[in-house]
Order: C-alpha cells, then structure tokens, then sequence
C-alpha cells in the first residue's frame, strides 16, 4: 500500500525521520510529494488524489470549510519559524534586527528565495523586502526557486561569495552545507503553525489518520525538535 502524501516543504525532513516507523508499523508506503504550501493546495484543488496533508494551519482551516479534508481530522505537528541561510564556511551575517538584516541583504550579491506568490516564507519575506525598502533595490539579485527546498539547494551549491537565503528553518536544516544564521526579527518574524489533516476522498483514511498522529505525537517530539519545529509553551 502507499499512502499519498501532499505536504508544504517545512515538514519533509520529519517526514523522512519517521518514515521507516511508520511503514513497520502500518505496512504502508508513503508517497509524499513536497512543496510550496500554494501549490500543494492548488493540486488538491483541482482533484489530484491524496490521503493526508500537511499545510500551514490557515489553510488547512479553509479546506476543511471547503469540504476537501475532513472535518475534525486536523492533528497540530508544531510551529515553524522563517529565517535565514548561509554557505557552511561563509561568515555568518548579524540578522537580530531590522539594520543588521538589511545590512546582510544589502551585502549579499545574491538572495536566494522561495516562490514569492505560492511558498510560505516567499510571500513574506517578499514584504519584508518591501518594509525594508530594499525590494527594489536587490531585485536583480533574488534567485526564486518553486519551494524552500529548492531554494536552499541552489544556496548550498552557489557559486557567488557573499551568497544568502531565506525560508522556514525546517527546511535549512534539512539542507546539508548550509549554516542557519537566524530567524527573521521582530518586526519581520514570521511563525507558521503546520497541522495535518485527512482528506475527505482518501483511499487509506485510517492509515492517514495514524500517520497524522504520528507526526503530532509525544513520542516524534524529539524527531520534531531535530527538524526545526517548535512547540507552543
């Protein structure tokens, strides 16, 4: 069996963590697709089949009015904070506040990104770029990728010296060669809740149901810390 999984990119390295768990204990494959948050929905949207997904909690909420995963399914997995990225081996910027931040940007000769309209972390830190009045100013320097994943990658494998990134932080963690510098700050922080839900026309409901539980449970705590998520206190 393989139970088909859509989930924003933030939750592909837990994911991974307790896949071989979950698989002797259900005898079920997972087929997970990972991306923006955006674009996972739009898939659902337009009738790609799936068992469960994993999206930021808003969204969740809107498809459970909609009526694409069940009502009362929706299992909180944890909170994950935007920050950014650098090479392993490259001076790690001050990005503790908003000058410290718009310093690094501005030194930066290129700024790596998720897709500004779909992904989490894209559309905000494009609003960051805005409220720090650089959005103009290091347009020709961004280098979006479709998802956070992608976007620490071609990070990890720039070429240019003063090389930087943005997504969530569960996402530089799971990219090897790369150095977390820091979450956004205050007034830029950005914390997304991610949640787990069953969809209404899921093949494996009950499967889906354990791996939701699975992913929000006490015992996966210590595989969720490892990624990068936090917990509400």
């Amino acid at each position: 069996m393989q139970l088909v999984l859509f989930s924003g990119g933030a939750a592909e390295g837990l994911v991974n963590g307790l896949r071989h768990e979950f698989q002797i204990s259900t005898g079920c494959e997972i087929a997970g697709t990972f991306g923006a948050v955006g674009a996972m929905r739009q898939k659902l949207l337009a009738g790609a089949p799936a068992d469960l997904v994993v999206l930021t909690a808003p969204l969740i909420a809107e498809l459970a009015r909609s009526g694409h995963v069940r009502s009362g399914s929706a299992v909180d997995i944890g909170l994950v904070y935007t920050g950014l990225a650098v090479r392993v081996g490259d001076p790690t910027p001050r990005v503790g506040d908003a000058r410290a931040l718009r310093a690094a940007l501005l030194a930066a000769e290129v700024i790596h990104l998720p897709d500004p309209k779909l992904a989490t972390a894209g559309i905000h830190f494009a609003k960051v770029l805005d409220g720090l009045g650089l959005a103009d100013e290091v347009r020709t320097r961004l280098r979006p990728a479709p998802n956070g994943a992608a976007a620490m990658r071609a990070l990890a494998a720039a070429s240019e010296p003063r090389a930087i990134g943005c997504t969530q932080v569960t996402e530089i963690l799971n990219t090897p060669g790369l150095a977390f510098a820091g979450p956004l700050p205050e007034p830029f922080e950005l914390v997304s809740l991610y949640t787990a839900a069953v969809c209404t026309r899921a093949q494996l409901p009950d499967e889906a149901a354990r791996l939701a539980t699975l992913l929000g449970s006490d015992a996966a705590r210590p595989m969720r810390d490892k990624a990068g998520f936090r917990h509400r206190a």
